[in-house]
């Protein structure tokens, strides 16, 4: 799991990442099962099975790419129950 972007100067609730093994959309709709909401692929397009553009530029070409978006009043248990989600459907693939 690569987490893209600047570690400080980025968007406090807007997180990419590119994982090295395994299909985006199939951990979309594993974590979707538990229902936690993430896209995957382009934020640029409504097509969700392509790649995004910025991820393929940054040197992460056919690897998976999610994006996730916390929303407003998002709490800490929130945040620790999403990691913990994504810990074991990616360790489970």
């Amino acid at each position: 799991l690569v987490v893209l972007g600047d570690p400080d100067d980025r968007l406090p609730h807007i997180l990419t990442m590119v994982l090295e093994s395994g299909v985006g959309e199939e951990v979309v709709i594993a974590l979707g099962r538990r229902g936690i909401s993430i896209a995957s692929g382009s934020a640029c397009t409504a097509d969700a099975a392509r790649a995004s553009h910025v991820v393929e530029a940054l040197g992460y070409r056919g690897l998976a790419s999610i994006r996730i978006s916390l929303p407003f009043g998002c709490t800490a248990e929130t945040v620790r129950d999403f990691a913990d989600a994504l810990c074991d459907v990616v360790t489970s693939a």
